[in-house]
């Protein structure tokens, strides 16, 4: 299918400015990227994880959203998201209704990675059809920023904090991606909003018109948390992407497929060195840190380069 990127960026806006976000907060992006790419003619309901996005985006009576929108708990967006395809099954089934409806689910990297995990998983065994959004903020920054299992390793969180006797997390996060992929779901892709809207929107629509239990998986910078200047959110997923600490990828019925490789793959520091979260990374003696991580990073990135031919 061809796709006008122009045309997508032009539709009319179904989550609306005026929430409550942090200036340089990823995931409003996120969210009017997901909800564009639902067509026009059809409806959405939004199953929301409890969330920085859930306090900010709908606080009763005043909401950012335009379709139905469901609060849940932390650990249940996803069990939430089952119930209302079963029932909307029922109801077309019935002649009840006769609209084309969407389910999307979405949380923060808490509420998928942890806590809503076994939710989760439970919905994409089930096969239910629905797209799951995380947006991956790589740690607990709505309740004060302490460490997820989507923390990268050696980042200071709350919890995890570097000191003389610790260099902040000390396990490499956990591949959630890859584990959505193990679920047998027919698509799961990895993307990230700011310097690759085309990329997002394509997966985004993919994701939702494909049938079946779907999972996308974008990389969603928090200015408190990573402690960064909010202008400078462009240039943290530029270089997430360019160092390939966040490859951009696909998985359509298991076939792999990488959507953008590097022409020159830059070193880890060039990310890590962007935000306070690793500034302890680059004091004397703690070297080994970052060499830590780029070992790591090529490890992951030949494994995925191999996995996509």
């Amino acid at each position: 299918m061809a796709y006008n990127l122009k045309e997508e960026m032009s539709k009319q806006e179904r989550f609306e400015a005026g929430h409550r976000l942090c200036a340089g907060c990823g995931a409003g992006i996120v969210c009017r990227a997901m909800m564009r790419a639902v067509d026009p003619e059809d409806q959405a309901v939004i199953c929301n994880a409890t969330s920085c996005l859930e306090v900010s985006s709908f606080q009763y009576p005043f909401t950012a959203w335009h379709d139905s929108y469901i609060h849940s708990a932390f650990e249940n967006a996803s069990a939430t998201a089952s119930g209302v395809e079963a029932a909307y099954n029922v109801m077309k089934r019935k002649g009840k209704i006769d609209k084309n409806v969407k389910i999307l689910a979405i949380g923060g990297d808490g509420g998928t990675y942890d806590i809503g995990f076994q939710s989760l998983s439970g919905a994409m065994e089930r096969g239910h059809d629905f797209t799951y959004f995380c947006y991956d903020n790589e740690a607990y920054m709505n309740t004060g920023t302490q460490r997820s299992s989507a923390t990268p390793r050696f980042a200071s969180a709350t919890t995890t904090p570097p000191g003389t006797e610790s260099v902040g997390k000390k396990q490499n996060q956990k591949d959630l991606t890859q584990i959505m992929v193990a679920h047998g779901s027919p698509y799961v892709a990895q993307t990230t909003m700011i310097g690759n809207f085309k990329d997002f929107h394509e997966k985004a629509h993919k994701a939702i018109y494909t049938e079946g239990p779907t999972f996308v998986n974008v990389l969603c910078p928090c200015p408190r948390g990573w402690q960064y200047p909010a202008e400078t959110l462009p240039e943290i997923c530029k270089m997430a992407v360019e160092t390939c600490i966040w490859p951009l990828y696909e998985v359509e019925e298991g076939e792999y497929r990488l959507t953008y490789k590097p022409k020159n793959k830059l070193p880890v520091e060039e990310f890590m060195k962007l935000q306070g979260r690793f500034k302890h990374c680059f004091a004397p003696g703690n070297e080994w840190t970052i060499e830590e991580a780029q070992k790591y990073v090529d490890k992951k990135w030949e494994e995925l380069l191999e996995k996509c031919n």
